[in-house]
């Protein structure tokens, strides 16, 4: 899998977690500051957009995952 699958299958993962968290009718509801993480994600989304830099692309590109 390339950098870019791995930054998509992420947050895709994040924001359903962060969603489960923070949504009141959701059986793990712990608290509805736990959709700021889904705000986090969804900007540096789209500041990725514009700028193709992400953090964690960074990281996945130091441990070796392919850029295409």
């Amino acid at each position: 899998m390339t950098v870019e699958r791995y930054i998509r299958i992420f947050a895709g993962l994040f924001i359903l977690i962060s969603l489960a968290l923070g949504v009141e009718q959701s059986p793990l509801f712990v608290s509805k500051w736990a959709l700021a993480f889904t705000a986090f994600v969804g900007l540096n989304l789209f500041q990725f957009g514009f700028t193709n830099a992400c953090p964690l692309g960074f990281f996945l590109r130091k441990l070796g995952v392919p850029d295409a």
